[in-house]
């Protein structure tokens, strides 16, 4: 059983930078992919960044160029930089890690994205 606790979120204006972080109860290096989602009021939960177990990081394209994922295999954290913020960016976002179809969520963290 992995536990996931995400932080960083909040209220930022249009065009600003927010830093999530997740972190990991134990070792999440061995054959875990990670990554974070995402769901606005009235929509269905959707991949915003995903690092596999192997292959290439992918991105949801509306995000791609303003987000970058990265995972610290030390620390056991999965982070999510975000630039260049936009009023749909705002949602609650979740931490994700998957192993043999295993999925395990954090509690999520809300961004809101306003002037």
């Amino acid at each position: 059983q992995v536990q996931l606790v995400e932080s960083g979120g909040g209220l930022v204006q249009p065009g600003g930078s927010l830093r999530l972080s997740c972190a990991a109860s134990r070792s999440i290096v061995s054959g875990y992919a990670v990554g974070w989602y995402r769901q606005a009021p009235g929509k269905q939960r959707e991949l915003v960044a995903r690092i596999p177990t192997w292959g290439i990081t992918n991105y949801a394209d509306s995000v791609k160029g303003r987000f970058s994922i990265s995972r610290d295999n030390v620390k056991n954290t999965v982070d999510l930089q975000m630039n260049s913020l936009k009023p749909e960016d705002t949602a609650v976002y979740y931490c994700n890690a998957e192993k043999n179809a295993a999925q395990y969520w954090g509690q999520g963290t809300q961004v809101t994205v306003s002037s």
